[in-house]
């Protein structure tokens, strides 16, 4: 499993708190899978586990027609929104599985095709496995910032990120941080991006984390949907998820110092102080992600793999069409996070301007489609109802002391 957002550890710019419509584009963001497969079989994984099968019938290797081709579709969809700036996320499957002349074709050729009409910022996901000093080197001379996926400790993280063959991977992935934390690379670190377990410690998870020194963490809950339940959902109205949740907002909040940005926490409290967010699976603020697979096909939500076979399907292909086809698509709404339809439940909720809904496959259930609550919605509207009362007791707080 990989960022957040549309994609998992991708954090779209903030959007303007003016009224912006909420179906897709302009794209700010565009998520290209240079490398389909990947050297982990994690268990929870919604590319390889979920039920969206198609990755094994699209190139391993995005070829480089495809990249091209990308690259000039970005350029050209900067130059007719006279974007500022953009953000180009190098994604997988493992994209560290290419090879660095590979990657260094992608990078230069987007930023060429670019050229001085916008700002690019590139980012890269990765599980960290195959982070040594070669990639190292080669990103430092790309500018190319780096996000790796770890899961807490060694037993915490080892008992899914595992290889084919049933080695964990967390050894690799703490050598790897060790040096991408350190000079001259420091500057290319990101964060990490955690998947929440149930049955590992929530202070403990968070505390191995911060061993690693991330400029920022990712919390993210296990894609899953009405249909294919998340572990640990029982009973209807139990919260483990919040209570998982709630214990690291906790900590995190109450450190005597900010140690690390934590983003899914960070931006509930901005949402709840009126602000919008950053983050594509909170608020209801237009997404501006776009993600472009190996053979060339434009998706909207990467997640929504999780729910059925094509349910991110656009039908276009950068070969062939222009990122702004997509917003003429008659089922935009439907496939767009932030465009799509509450159901009647969310609609009269009273947290829906924080929730936004939740993220649009954990609303999916076979049969009704994705007009429903998702199935996180107890444990987000308990974790946002205790950010909510810490927030009212401090700002409190903070009105009645002198001076």
């Amino acid at each position: 499993m990989k960022g957040r957002g549309a994609v998992p550890g991708v954090e779209e710019d903030r959007p303007a708190p003016s009224g912006e419509p909420l179906g897709p584009g302009p794209f700010r963001v565009f998520v290209l899978k240079i490398h389909g497969r990947c050297d982990l079989s994690c268990d929870y994984c919604y590319v390889y586990r979920g039920a969206d099968r198609r990755w094994a019938r699209r190139p391993v290797v995005m070829p480089r027609q495809v990249a091209e081709r990308a690259a000039a579709r970005i350029a050209e969809h900067v130059r007719r929104h006279a974007l500022p700036a953009v953000r180009v996320v190098l994604h997988g499957g493992e994209p560290l599985l290419c090879r660095p002349e590979q990657i260094e074709h992608v990078v230069r050729r987007v930023r060429a095709e670019v050229g001085g009409d916008a700002r690019v910022r590139v980012q890269m996901q990765t599980n960290g496995v195959r982070l040594g000093e070669v990639y190292l080197r080669l990103l430092d001379r790309l500018d190319v910032h780096v996000g790796v996926s770890l899961d807490g400790g060694p037993s915490a993280h080892d008992r899914h990120r595992r290889t084919a063959s049933g080695r964990g991977s967390h050894e690799a992935v703490a050598a790897s941080l060790a040096r991408l934390r350190a000079e001259p690379y420091r500057h290319l670190y990101d964060g990490l991006l955690c998947v929440v377990d149930l049955d590992n410690d929530p202070v403990a998870t968070y505390e191995a984390l911060l061993e690693h020194e991330p400029p920022a963490v990712d919390f993210l809950l296990p894609h899953a949907t009405w249909t294919t339940p998340p572990p640990g959902r029982a009973a209807p109205g139990a919260t483990p998820y919040a209570d998982w949740l709630g214990a690291v907002f906790r900590r995190w909040y109450g450190a005597e110092r900010k140690e690390t940005r934590v983003r899914f926490l960070e931006e509930i409290i901005n949402l709840l102080l009126g602000g919008t967010s950053a983050l594509g699976t909170l608020g209801r603020s237009a997404q501006s992600i776009a993600v472009v697979e190996t053979d060339g096909g434009i998706e909207l939500s990467d997640q929504l793999k999780v729910a059925f076979e094509g349910a991110g399907d656009t039908g276009l292909n950068v070969l062939t069409d222009p990122f702004d086809a997509v917003s003429a698509l008659p089922q935009a709404a439907v496939l767009h996070p932030a465009a799509a339809t509450l159901c009647p439940t969310c609609a009269a909720c009273d947290l829906v301007r924080v929730c936004g809904g939740g993220d649009l496959a954990h609303r999916y259930r076979r049969g009704g489609g994705f007009a429903n609550p998702s199935v996180y919605c107890p444990d987000l509207y308990a974790l946002i109802g205790e950010i909510r009362d810490r927030l009212t007791r401090d700002v409190a707080a903070l009105r009645a002391a002198p001076g």
